[in-house]
């Protein structure tokens, strides 16, 4: 993997709802951005745009992402586990409703990840999160030209 430490945006991109409002900041922004996937995905033939395609491996696409990771990297994903090993290599990491993971929220998350892995594994019917909705796609915009920001 040969990525400059310059400001970047890696893209956990598998399930992701917002990949083209990421491709729309990073052209105004002119910010590249790597698009990590285990399947083949469509992405703008641009310049600043680049598909990575892992192995189908468990943590394979994470792997990749935390790797890539650092000062200047801003990862947009809803991982918790990915988010905190991003963290941790000195990015900025975003979910795609705009919720920023810290340095100081992500033991919470990650305890919270645990009892509701420990409640569905006992039988308990606890839901799953909310529908995505335009709100969250408009504070994600405002999140990431924040974080991209930041990452100058």
């Amino acid at each position: 993997m040969n990525i400059p430490p310059t400001r970047r945006i890696l893209v956990d991109a598998d399930a992701c709802p917002v990949k083209d409002e990421i491709y729309k900041v990073a052209w105004r922004l002119e910010v590249p951005v790597w698009v990590v996937s285990n399947s083949h995905l469509r992405v703008p033939a641009h310049p600043l745009i680049t598909r990575v395609v892992v192995s189908d491996g468990f943590d394979a696409a994470d792997d990749w992402i935390a790797e890539a990771s650092g000062p200047g990297a801003v990862v947009i994903t809803a991982d918790i586990l990915l988010a905190d090993r991003a963290l941790k290599a000195g990015a900025q990491v975003l979910s795609p409703t705009g919720k920023p993971f810290t340095t100081s929220s992500i033991g919470a998350a990650i305890a919270t990840r645990a009892i509701m892995a420990d409640l569905r594994a006992g039988g308990d019917q606890i839901g799953g999160p909310s529908a995505f909705s335009k709100a969250d796609r408009s504070r994600f915009l405002q999140a990431l030209d924040a974080a991209l920001v930041r990452a100058r």
